[in-house]
């Protein structure tokens, strides 16, 4: 998914930049949209949604 989602897509001029760009996706998408089986496959960002619906 990374390479194709994004790798393939720029050309990095130094691996700095490249190991931000990575971080930035995997941090700020991938790790927020994929579903997780401990979250009784839902993305943090929908359990998150569900367990403050509940909680107020």
């Amino acid at each position: 998914m990374l390479k194709s989602e994004m790798v393939y897509h720029k050309y990095y001029y130094s691996f700095k930049q490249a190991r931000n760009d990575i971080f930035e996706f995997i941090e700020a998408w991938y790790n927020r949209k994929r579903i997780h089986s401990v979250l009784g496959y839902k993305s943090p960002e929908q359990f998150m949604e569900l367990y403050n619906q509940k909680v107020d």
